[in-house]
């Protein structure tokens, strides 16, 4: 258990900027910060982050938190994890506290197979410096011309011949063989078989997350004779191939300053381009490439050049990949290499200018690039070229951006001499056909409708009639809580004396106690009852806010980020017109939200009883209907104040 100092510490050092950009390319925008959300489907930026508050919130699918409620939601980490991932970052050393056996067991699993899989990169890379390893891996790597530098950056090894040459020496580094079998490390020779290392005389590519810890393996083959010319780990807990590109650790920086990513094939195609200097460059490690694939890319950048061999394989991986990328609505290009090269064997023995000049002048858009192919194919067999205007129309038809849509159908309409009608009705059939598709048709892998900005967090509320009253009143709370509530002199709340005026907490917090009344949902319940408490401490709003943003109860964490966006600046955008300044229009709307809350709390009394109406007794009912005449002349007068009647 991390100690609480520790965990202050980790919270005081961490910046929001920081971390987010390890994962996202962030654009400033005055005094913020702005990205693609990396947590739903978006085109346009809606992701903002705010070092001087030190949130980032998402106006698209409403996520919001600091810089541990970020780690926790993009690397699907527990409250402890991101205070442990945010340590690293920052150096700051942890000395646990003694926890149980069950909190060590759970705290520790994911964490073993990372340390399980980093044990295993350090064990290959020392093989590669030294007797068998030298004389072979690395051999091949000097052979492939990578040097030195290049084999240290990207933790080049090499696996020895020995079968359990890993295995023996990682339990008597102590790390047990259930965690090694796991990560993927070690496997049955046969079933129920003695354990056996996985990866046995090959060099070995270690793939890193996005946050550059290491996750698994791609191992590549010396022997002509091996069928198998790459094996690749399995996937595990820690690693999801889908969801991988390699590379991408070491290129993001340099995709996001570039604006550009470049796709290859291959692991040394990769690790030879950024040789050369080219770092915008990652791998699909020979996998067909995957929408979530895609996703990750287009956190840093819109624009996408696919660098594939020019032989027919390529050809056809490069016509793969196309749609899919169309469809996530980035900007894609073809480059295609001279037959009989690839990115290695192209870059290796050229200076880095001349690849790049040939990466400029032989990139193609995917339009021209797929019409000359097909073309080609179709010759002048003209159904073979409907077949192909059809195939074209059908890729266009992928495209989100209508505008981007409708200029490629004028390109493609010159090239074939045909009208845009015609383009048009066979896209608007396959988008109808798309659309009319029932939703458990949909591939695993297709967007979903983010959630509005304007949905509350789900939560099981228990009274959902005063659940919006309570927000209003979390909200202020959260965005002035501290504020002091400067009523004129005339007005019914002033005290006649200026000192005696309430800030906005206590004032909700005194009608709430002198009408005996408390939240009736538990999560706003908890969120104001914890506000209060630091609030009384006497702590400033800021402070207050990154409490209960970086707390352990994470449900009131996620409401608090909810709430102090300051939902209030949309309603009543046309009082602030003329009321510059928060103490102008506080005085006015938290009495107000005060009332509203009275109306909803008497509203929800009148239902109640008219629910309990039937199956009473005469004499109940009679009472009851008293009741009620008197609460609906209460919410008259409350609705009066509030200028609703």
């Amino acid at each position: 258990m991390i100690p609480r100092e520790t965990v202050q510490q980790i919270l005081d050092t961490a910046r929001i900027e920081d971390v987010v950009s390890d994962f996202v390319a962030l654009k400033r925008r005055g005094a913020s910060f702005v990205a693609c959300c990396p947590f739903h489907n978006e085109k346009t930026p809606s992701f903002y982050v705010t070092p001087s508050k030190g949130i980032f919130k998402c106006f698209g699918c409403g996520k919001s938190g600091t810089a541990v409620g970020f780690v926790m939601e993009h690397e699907h980490a527990s409250y402890v994890e991101a205070l442990r991932y945010l340590a690293r970052k920052y150096h700051i050393e942890i000395r646990e506290e003694e926890e149980s056996a069950e909190e060590i067991a759970r705290r520790q699993h994911s964490e073993s197979l990372l340390l399980a899989s980093e044990w295993a990169q350090k064990f290959f890379a020392d093989q590669l410096r030294s007797g068998e390893g030298r004389a072979v891996g690395y051999a091949y790597f000097r052979s492939r011309a990578l040097t030195d530098e290049s084999i240290a950056k990207f933790g080049l090894g090499w696996a020895p011949s020995s079968r359990t040459a890993l295995l023996d020496a990682a339990r008597q580094a102590g790390y047990k063989e259930e965690y090694l079998l796991e990560a993927g490390l070690v496997r049955h020779k046969e079933e129920g078989g003695p354990l056996v290392d996985k990866f046995v005389e090959r060099v070995t590519f270690p793939i890193h997350s996005l946050s550059g810890r290491v996750i698994a393996f791609s191992c590549r083959t010396l022997r002509a004779d091996n069928p198998a010319k790459y094996v690749n780990s399995p996937e595990t807990e820690i690693y999801k191939k889908s969801r991988v590109l390699y590379g991408l650790y070491q290129a993001k920086t340099e995709i996001a300053r570039r604006d550009e990513c470049i796709l290859v094939e291959g692991n040394l195609d990769m690790v030879m381009m950024h040789q050369k200097g080219i770092t915008n460059v990652v791998a699909t490690c020979g996998t067909a490439l995957t929408v979530e694939q895609i996703r990750l890319v287009r956190k840093f950048t819109q624009n996408m050049t696919i660098m594939y061999d020019g032989d027919s394989a390529g050809i056809k991986a490069a016509i793969r990949g196309l749609d899919l990328v169309l469809a996530e609505g980035m900007n894609v290009h073809i480059v295609l290499l001279p037959e009989g090269e690839d990115p290695d064997s192209f870059s290796r023995v050229r200076e880095r200018e001349e690849v790049e000049a040939y990466i400029r002048e032989h990139s193609v858009d995917f339009i021209s690039f797929k019409t000359d192919l097909l073309l080609a194919e179709a010759g002048g067999d003209p159904l073979r070229k409907a077949n192909l205007i059809n195939d074209i129309a059908d890729t266009i038809a992928r495209i989100p951006d209508a505008i981007k849509r409708s200029v490629y159908v004028e390109s493609v309409a010159m090239r074939f001499d045909i009208g845009r009608d015609i383009l048009f009705e066979r896209i608007t059939k396959t988008l109808r056909a798309e659309a009319e598709r029932p939703r458990n048709a949909l591939p695993a892998e297709a967007p979903q409708p983010a959630q509005s900005a304007s949905e509350p967090l789900e939560l099981p509320l228990e009274n959902v009639t005063l659940a919006g009253a309570e927000s209003d009143l979390l909200c202020f709370l959260l965005t002035h809580g501290c504020d002091i509530l400067a009523f004129p002199t005339d007005s019914e709340f002033s005290t006649g004396n200026e000192a005696d005026n309430p800030s906005v907490a206590d004032f909700i917090r005194n009608a709430l106690e002198a009408d005996g009344t408390q939240f009736a949902n538990s999560a706003y319940r908890r969120l104001y009852d914890a506000y209060m408490a630091l609030y009384d401490q006497g702590l400033a709003q800021d402070v207050i806010l990154r409490t209960l943003l970086d707390g352990e109860d994470r449900t009131s964490a996620l409401l608090a980020a909810q709430f102090s966006t300051e939902k209030y600046r949309l309603s009543v955008k046309v009082f602030e017109e003329a009321l510059t300044t928060p103490a102008s229009w506080l005085v006015i709307f938290v009495p107000r939200a005060i009332l509203y809350y009275m109306e909803r709390r008497v509203f929800d009394s009148i239902n109640r009883l008219n629910r309990s109406l039937e199956g009473a007794g005469e004499e109940e009912q009679l009472e009851m209907m008293q009741k009620i005449i008197k609460l609906q002349a209460a919410q008259r007068r409350i609705k009066m104040k509030l200028g609703r009647e």
